[in-house]
């Protein structure tokens, strides 16, 4: 059931975005809820499940995607937006699909309390800031919270779609 303002629903683990509001609650709502949802998807399996890889790129995995996802938080929120250094540059300038594969024996729930991390970070970097604000970016360009919010509603809906197909693969469950 989607509540009006947002709030968590009586059967559910994950905020509903609010129908009502601004364009920050929306926006902020419907991430929250995508984030939720990365976190419901991952959560009760195992090591060896989260691990294993269903599709021919080994970059599909419940693992790869959940390091992927605290990455690109990490990216977005802290490095463009709060002006920190990119510790994973030089990594990735060697290998571009590194945060998929880096540490793989990590277990699953570190994973998770990881990406759950970021996320945190995140939110308090967009509370500090208007949508407005707007960062350098590459080659000279500028972009606005507002434009990495939209795009993180994108990254982390498509990587959710990613982990909806997997866990059902895994163990056959469903949902949104």
């Amino acid at each position: 059931m989607i509540g009006k303002t947002g709030a968590v629903a009586e059967n559910e683990a994950r905020p509903e975005p609010p129908m009502l509001g601004g364009e920050r609650a929306q926006l902020t709502g419907f991430l929250d809820y995508l984030r939720a949802t990365v976190v419901l998807k991952a959560s009760g399996l195992s090591d060896e499940q989260a691990r294993r890889s269903l599709l021919p790129s080994e970059l599909t995995t419940i693992a790869g995607l959940l390091r992927h996802l605290a990455y690109v938080e990490q990216y977005w929120f802290r490095v463009v937006l709060g002006g920190e250094p990119d510790t994973w540059a030089e990594i990735l300038a060697e290998d571009r699909d590194a945060d998929f594969r880096l540490d793989p024996d990590v277990p699953v729930t570190e994973l998770v309390a990881a990406y759950e991390a970021e996320c945190r970070n995140s939110r308090e970097v967009v509370a500090r800031l208007g949508f407005s604000d707007e960062f350098p970016f590459r080659d000279g360009n500028r972009l606005t919270v507002r434009w990495v919010v939209a795009h993180m509603i994108e990254e982390t809906g498509r990587h959710a779609g990613h982990l909806d197909l997997l866990r059902e693969l895994i163990d056959g469950s469903t949902g949104e």
